[in-house]
């Protein structure tokens, strides 16, 4: 079975490892998602694994942002206002470079909580105090705060020995060739064993693993699968990482029952197949995958997952 072992070799995980926690796009709810910040904030933070995501520019460049559109999370449209079209993938990293990646977090932060985007509404007082200096929103709100390349994510995970989940995001772009240039950028850093890739368009599963066999790839899912095991072994996966928040909940926490529905997961596990779960941001639910024996659980709340664990959950 292939693992993941972080760069300093210091951290394995595989199936049968205790749950661990995985900052999602960084630990996003105490630094701008999906930049070197919120790397950093997430090692700080005490997790040993992040989330992020990968787009295309223009020019071909694999570049860390999560949405296809520049709108949610730059300044694209004061840089750029006569550009038209403000998909990621309309723009050059030279361009891409001259964003304010930072700022529209501090903003956030200013508005009332119900006027936040969702996965700030649950920020406390008292959480934004003890994990968000001012120093930092400085920082955040100085202009300076890019969009990263995937070489440079994967160049400060490796100095901060961290494990990464790249998401390849293609639809509705269809960047060609994502999967190579991810591959390629991997393997040029020497992080093969410290990478899973992970996708909702498993084609590009497939295409990762003809390049580098021994990656992990994650099969991602916001739909419930029948045969989760019998999937994973179909297209050579070693991983299942299925949602369980919102619309996206396929584990039943927002079903009629309310509950964990865990035969999926305990499949997988079954066949010494790893399991990482997005995006949980709630106690009861960190208690619940813990119980499950999940691998791993991404969340935009470190601090919470943690202190759950502290109380045994």
């Amino acid at each position: 079975m292939r693992k993941l072992i972080s760069p300093s070799g210091a951290q394995t995980i595989d199936a049968g490892t205790p749950t661990c926690c995985i900052g999602h796009r960084g630990a996003r709810a105490f630094a701008p998602e999906n930049t070197l910040p919120a790397f950093r904030k997430a090692a700080a933070m005490g997790c040993g694994m992040v989330e992020l995501d990968v787009h295309l520019s223009r020019d071909g460049v694999p570049v860390v942002h999560h949405d296809d559109r520049l709108a949610r999370c730059t300044d694209w449209a004061e840089k750029f206002p006569g550009h038209g079209s403000d998909f990621l993938s309309d723009f050059t990293l030279e361009q891409l470079r001259q964003l304010d990646a930072g700022s529209w977090y501090v903003k956030e932060l200013a508005l009332p909580a119900a006027g936040r985007q969702p996965f700030l509404q649950s920020l406390s007082e008292p959480e934004l105090r003890q994990h968000v200096s001012g120093a930092e929103i400085e920082e955040y709100s100085s202009g300076h705060v890019r969009i990263p390349t995937l070489r440079e994510a994967l160049e400060l995970a490796y100095e901060l020995d961290l494990l990464v989940n790249i998401e390849v995001k293609t639809v509705p772009r269809f960047y060609p060739g994502i999967a190579a240039k991810v591959a390629a950028t991997v393997e040029d850093l020497g992080l093969r064993r410290s990478v899973l890739v992970s996708s909702f368009d498993h084609r590009q599963l497939l295409d990762i693993r003809n390049l580098l066999p021994d990656l992990c790839t994650g099969v991602l899912t916001s739909d419930r699968l029948a045969r989760p095991g019998a999937y994973l072994a179909l297209m050579d996966a070693d991983a299942f990482n299925p949602g369980c928040y919102d619309d996206f909940d396929t584990l039943g926490f927002g079903s009629v029952r309310g509950e964990l529905e865990p035969s999926g997961l305990r499949e997988v596990r079954a066949q010494g197949k790893m399991t990482f779960v997005w995006t949980c941001n709630e106690i009861r639910k960190f208690k619940a995958l813990a119980a499950e024996r999940v691998t791993g659980i991404i969340t935009d709340y470190p601090n919470r997952f943690f202190a759950t664990l502290r109380e045994g959950g």
